[in-house]
């Protein structure tokens, strides 16, 4: 089979698309032949070396794919610790996730790794409930736009951010009750402004040091910090005096590296909560731009760029 390889150098790897081996289902799991892969930051950490899989994954690109079973011909999509930047991966079957009649792969490859990673964060270790506040960073990400859908079915006041008046648009559309432009106005005033100076109960972070203080800022007594990525930087500075004053509590969280048994409970519970708000119509896909597999280096560039609304996706094609 053919797969995107990395050759170059960590601090500038080159995509390939070349001929690899086939992989070789496990105990319990079946191959998929994948026609669609979402792009995440996670790739392009892992291209520089800074994000190896886990033990016993895949060491190929790609956290999220949708294709066609490869002995049933079933239509699927499905989290994978590694392996989807390829026309053939090794998927655990209590993985699959059955892809909807009028879905395109494109769509499919969209959904596991950006609104599993919503989902567990937002209620999972967030603990979100309905009439609570949340705001979610970069609210026009992948992750981001599943979150502003997720809270707000879920019945609570949603926030966000966004590096663009356009991005910022497009969150509203999604149905957040304020949108930020973070490069225009100072997202913690404007929190603390919707909010009526009470704060959030809860923030969803992917940007991580360089928001600590505006985070710890606008949280309201008994919330909560759920940081999901450093893009930000790794080192901030904490008052412990407002964790210690607000009874604060801050999470740490990443989906790849927890065991498949959850997994699997995780995308179970997605499933039966939401798969079928996804039929109806409730729930939207968001999909900023698609590349063909060969393409991969270039989509890598554009999601570095942070120009992309939604969800990039890979098609796996010559």
């Amino acid at each position: 089979m053919k797969a995107i390889v990395v050759r170059g150098e960590k601090h500038e790897p080159v995509l390939h698309w070349a001929d690899v081996p086939d992989p070789v289902a496990g105990p319990d799991e079946v191959l998929v032949n994948v026609l669609a892969a979402g792009v995440n930051r996670a790739d392009l950490l892992q291209a520089h070396g800074v994000y190896p899989p886990p033990a016993g994954a895949s060491e190929i690109l790609g956290l999220e794919i949708a294709g066609v079973v490869e002995d049933t011909g079933e239509r699927v999509c499905a989290l994978v610790p590694g392996g989807g930047y390829a026309e053939k991966a090794a998927v655990h079957k209590e993985m699959l996730l059955p892809l909807h009649r009028d879905w395109s792969f494109a769509r499919g490859a969209a959904v596991p790794e950006a609104w599993l990673t919503a989902f567990v964060n937002l209620f999972l270790e967030g603990g979100l409930i309905e009439g609570e506040s949340v705001l979610i960073h970069a609210g026009a990400s992948g992750v981001g736009t599943a979150a502003i859908q997720l809270a707000r079915d879920a019945g609570a006041q949603v926030l966000a951010t966004a590096g663009s008046d356009v991005k910022a648009d497009r969150c509203l559309e999604l149905g957040a009750d304020g949108a930020f432009n973070y490069k225009e106005t100072d997202f913690a005033a404007e929190t603390m402004k919707a909010t009526g100076g009470r704060g959030v109960d809860l923030i969803l972070d992917c940007v991580g040091g360089s928001y600590l203080p505006k985070n710890i800022s606008v949280l309201a007594r008994f919330g909560r910090l759920v940081n999901i990525g450093l893009l930000g930087g790794p080192k901030g500075e904490l008052s412990m005096a407002a964790v210690l004053m607000k009874r604060l509590r801050i999470f740490g969280s990443t989906l790849r590296s927890r065991p498949r048994a959850e997994h699997i409970l995780i995308t179970q519970a997605f499933r039966e909560r939401y798969w079928d708000k996804f039929a109806s119509g409730e729930l939207q896909t968001v999909i900023g731009r698609t590349y063909t597999a060969p393409q991969a280096g270039l989509a890598h560039e554009y999601m570095a760029s942070n120009q992309n609304i939604g969800k990039i996706v890979l098609l796996m094609e010559e």
